[in-house]
C-alpha cells in the first residue's frame, strides 16, 4: 500500500504546475508527459489535476504556457465539488500580466469528476474573477477522449475557453481541435461546453 501512495503523489507532483497565493516575476511553463497513469482524488472538495496549470489568488508578471501531453491515461475526481483537470489552464482570483496559451494534446485518455458542483476540464482554459494583461489562446488538441462531469449542476468543458466575472486586455482565441471524444455533463442545471468560448 505503501508503494501505491507513493505513487500517486509522484503524478500528482510532476503532471501539474500549481500557485496558490503566489507572485512569479517570469514565465510559467509546463512541458510535462503523461503516459499510461492514472490521477485519483476522493473526498469533499476533492481536486485532481494532470497536465495543467493552476493559479489560485496568484500573480504572474509574464507568459503562461502549457505544452503538456497526455496519453492513455485517467484523471478523476470524486466527492462534493470534485474538480478534474487534465490538459488545462484553470485561474480563479488570479492576474497574469502576458498571454495565456494552452497547447495541450490529449489523446485517449478519460478525465472524470463526480459529484454535486463537479468539473471537469480537459484541453481548456477556465478563468474565475481572474484578470489577463494579454492574449488568451487555446490551441489544444483533443483525440479519441472522454470528459465527463456528473453530478447537480455539473460542468464540463473541452477544447473550450470559459470565462466568468474576469478581463482580458487582448484578444480571446480559441484553436482546439476536438476528434472522436466525447463531452458528456449529467445532472440538473448541468453544463457542457466542447470547442466553444463562453463568457459569463
Amino acid at each position: 500500500m505503501k508503494k501505491v501512495l507513493i505513487a500517486f503523489g509522484i503524478i500528482l507532483l510532476s503532471t501539474t504546475v500549481a500557485f496558490a497565493q503566489s507572485k512569479v516575476s517570469g514565465k510559467v511553463i509546463n512541458k510535462s508527459r503523461v503516459d499510461k497513469s492514472a490521477n485519483v482524488a476522493i473526498g469533499e472538495g476533492s481536486t485532481a489535476n494532470m497536465g495543467s496549470i493552476k493559479l489560485k489568488n496568484s500573480q504572474v508578471s509574464g507568459k503562461v504556457i502549457n505544452e503538456s501531453r497526455v496519453d492513455k491515461s485517467a484523471n478523476v475526481a470524486i466527492g462534493k465539488g470534485a474538480t478534474a483537470n487534465m490538459g488545462s489552464v484553470t485561474m480563479k482570483g488570479s492576474n497574469v500580466s502576458g498571454k495565456v496559451i494552452n497547447e495541450s494534446r490529449v489523446d485517449k485518455s478519460a478525465n472524470v469528476a463526480i459529484g454535486q458542483g463537479a468539473t471537469a476540464n480537459m484541453g481548456s482554459v477556465t478563468m474565475d474573477n481572474s484578470k489577463v494583461s494579454g492574449k488568451v489562446i487555446n490551441k489544444s488538441r483533443v483525440d479519441k477522449s472522454a470528459n465527463v462531469a456528473i453530478g447537480q449542476g455539473a460542468t464540463a468543458n473541452m477544447g473550450s475557453v470559459t470565462m466568468k466575472n474576469s478581463q482580458v486586455s487582448g484578444k480571446v482565441i480559441n484553436e482546439s481541435r476536438v476528434d472522436k471524444s466525447a463531452n458528456v455533463a449529467i445532472g440538473k442545471g448541468s453544463e457542457a461546453n466542447m470547442g466553444s468560448v463562453t463568457m459569463e
